[in-house]
């Protein structure tokens, strides 16, 4: 036989044997790769990408961007947690009002914001809104904008919010309260949406019975949507505030003057104050309550 010939068939030989061992462990690389793949899931604790913290590097890039984008790489980076975001927009704040504008993804990022579940993200979300209309935290400037929404319709709704986002970054936020009180007892349902919208952002334990009322009792059922969101997950109550709703709202699951609608929301309020899932039966959400501490306190309507 010619050694060609026999080179081949070893060659082929070895190929096979080959072939064989990768059938027989096939199994095993399958199930290696799935182990390998399940490690990122959609399914379980947060796996990080990386240190959520803004590099020396990256803070060299945002020196040498505009102040827009600026904004909007801080503020997505706090969105995301990352360690000095928030820092920083504080240290740029007042460079940027009235450089910056609410407006593409700054505006996005800003919507995305007033949702995130830590309010320090909420209150740079302020800040940036506050600086892209050069609104000034100032007591002066709270009298420049409640003087401007007595005298301009066209102009109140965006004026009674920012009111709100004035009282809750410290300006005078009894008083604020107390403007936005008498706009939600007009009746054009516009003007009252952004009154309690104001109030909800204020933060302060005072909105929370105003917020309650404006739930039960106003006749436009956004208006009543919009306080129970405001009681429950918007805004800037922080989570002890919010709990403080829940004998209250305990009160509204079996009033008679409620409609099927706001009886819905009332429970959806209860469950996103308390991280419970208990359903629409009031006896569930009585025996989970009667389990909890005395509460503190207590909310008139």
């Amino acid at each position: 036989m010619e050694e060609g010939s026999w080179g081949r068939r070893i060659a082929l030989a070895g190929a096979l044997a080959f072939a064989f061992v990768v059938a027989a462990r096939s199994d095993v690389l399958v199930a290696a790769w799935r182990e390998l793949v399940q490690l990122i899931t959609l399914h379980g604790d947060p796996v990080p990408a990386s240190p959520a913290i803004l590099s020396g590097h990256e803070v060299q890039e945002l020196e040498t961007l505009p102040p827009q984008a600026q904004a909007e790489r801080l503020l997505e980076r706090a969105i995301n947690h990352y360690d000095g975001a928030a820092d920083l927009i504080a240290k740029n704040i007042d460079g940027w009002r009235g450089t910056i504008a609410m407006e593409g993804a700054l505006n996005g990022l800003f919507m995305t914001a007033m949702d995130a579940n830590d309010l320090r993200v909420r209150a740079a979300g302020i800040e940036l809104y506050l600086a892209a209309y050069d609104i000034g935290k100032t007591p002066e400037e709270l009298d420049r904008i409640m003087a401007r929404c007595d005298e301009q319709a066209d102009g109140r709704p965006h004026a009674l919010y920012v009111v709100g986002l004035l009282g809750n970054r410290g300006i005078d936020p009894q008083r604020a309260l107390d403007y936005l009180l008498r706009w939600a007892e007009t009746p054009d349902d516009d003007t009252r949406h952004w009154a309690v919208e104001g109030i909800a952002m204020l933060g302060i334990d005072e909105s929370i019975a105003p917020l309650l009322r404006f739930f039960h009792d106003d006749p436009s059922p956004f208006i009543r949507e919009r306080a129970a969101c405001g009681l429950a997950q918007h805004g800037m109550l922080d989570a002890r505030q919010r709990f403080t709703a829940v004998p209250e709202l305990l009160r509204f699951m079996d009033d008679p003057s409620l409609d099927a609608t706001t009886r819905t929301w009332v429970f959806q309020a209860l469950a996103d104050i308390s991280g419970q899932s208990l359903g629409s039966d009031p006896r569930d959400w009585r025996a989970w309550w009667a389990k909890r501490p005395a509460t503190r306190g207590k909310i008139d309507r």
